[in-house]
């Protein structure tokens, strides 16, 4: 299965300055922005500054997930932070490096999202910035504090958790070469950390693991500070009322076999390659609520049921897709993009009734269709897509 939580909060943070009127952006928040920025700033061909992007998956279906693992309904899991670049953004592939790398680390600090946007002016400070974790109104800003920090003199400090143990081996490092910069980062390490608290989310970091504080996002060591220029990554934020918003992608394995007793009384389909199957859904409807686990049944026989002549009532007996022959994906049906591709995670299952698989729809967007595919692969080798507009829409 793949499940998806949504960022709670996110923010880009600057250590520069305007080379119009010399604005410092070191204290300016910009947490309601609709574009994550990650990008190395030059000033007449020389290097100026670096931006950052801090963002956080803490709340309630963090809790819920973290419960599902504690109760064995997940097993397993693997943990990927998934952005997408903002399309439309001239800048964000068209002056790549040959290779360069994408950085995620823990934050070892809470902080406030805030509600600046890069062109306000006058600047606004509430909230997290370079500088400061928080800067409530009429109050007075909270730092982030150097202890077990890492930076450079364009850098500043990182605020991570690098007194913490299972910190370096919660660092996340993504490759990229020519190619978008839609993030898919494997971050289990980090969210395992996360969930071995027994406190998450507290500002004390318990033994075993630490709070979950959220994570920063940067280029990786020199690549941030040194003289080659990268395009300006920009990645939607959880502002852009877009189906593109940060997520936290939880992977497991959560099938039965269609194998054994599994399979009650159904017959197993042909799978030669010369076979003319069908695969329908059963029961499929309309609309679903966002906060359903529903089980989508997937019904499969042969494309024709040759007559025969009886003096008695005749029952068909449906087929099961065999073992490791069938997947599925769930697609947008507007912008025909995989929300769950098929992969080693969406494997059917199957019972006495029919072969079936389980989705979450939590973390799915509310009034938008989607769309089931299936994937049968035959023994002869060939892959056939079922694309027979199988639709549902999410209602909140």
């Amino acid at each position: 299965m793949h499940h998806f939580i949504l960022a709670t909060k996110d923010a880009w943070i600057t250590s520069g300055s305007s080379h119009i009127d010399e604005t410092s952006f070191r204290d300016q928040n910009f947490g309601q922005d609709q574009i994550l920025e990650v990008r190395k700033e030059f000033f007449n061909n020389t290097f100026d500054y670096p931006t950052r992007a801090l963002i956080s998956f803490k709340g309630t279906e963090f809790t819920k997930m973290s419960q599902s693992i504690e109760n064995g309904e997940i097993t397993n899991p693997k943990f990927y932070l998934r952005l997408y670049e903002a399309e439309g953004n001239t800048e964000g592939t068209s002056n790549l490096s040959t290779e360069y790398k994408l950085l995620a680390q823990p934050l070892s600090q809470s902080w406030e999202e805030g509600r600046g946007k890069f062109g306000d002016d006058p600047k606004v400070t509430n909230g997290v910035s370079w500088e400061n974790r928080t800067y409530p109104d009429n109050g007075s800003a909270t730092t982030w504090s150097l202890a077990g920090s890492s930076g450079s003199s364009h850098g500043g400090a990182i605020h991570l958790n690098n007194e913490h143990p299972k910190s370096a081996v919660s660092t996340s490092v993504q490759s990229f070469s020519y190619e978008s910069p839609d993030v898919e980062l494997d971050i289990s390490d980090m969210v395992k950390s996360w969930l071995s608290s027994s406190t998450i989310g507290d500002s004390a970091a318990p033994a075993g693991g630490f709070a979950n504080e959220g994570l920063l996002l940067r280029f990786s060591g020199s690549q941030e500070t040194d003289t080659e220029k990268f395009g300006h990554l920009k990645f939607f934020s959880r502002n852009t009322h877009t189906i593109y918003t940060p997520k936290l992608e939880v992977r497991w394995d959560d099938h039965l076999p269609s194998t054994g007793s599994n399979t009650g009384s159904l017959n197993q389909l042909t799978m030669s390659g010369q076979a003319d199957n069908y695969i329908y859904m059963m029961g499929l409807r309309e609309f679903y609520r966002e906060s359903e686990k529903v089980k989508f049944r997937v019904g499969a026989r042969k494309r024709y049921i040759q007559k025969t002549f009886s003096t008695s009532v005749q029952t068909h007996t449906g087929s099961f897709i065999p073992e490791g022959s069938g997947s599925y994906a769930i697609k947008d049906s507007a912008t025909d993009e995989f929300v769950v591709p098929f992969s080693g995670y969406t494997s059917m299952s199957c019972d006495s009734k029919s072969n079936y698989f389980i989705q979450w729809l939590d973390g799915f967007y509310p009034d938008r269709t989607y769309k089931i595919l299936y994937k049968i692969k035959y023994n002869d080798g060939q892959e056939q897509i079922y694309d027979n507009n199988f639709e549902f829409v999410i209602k909140r």
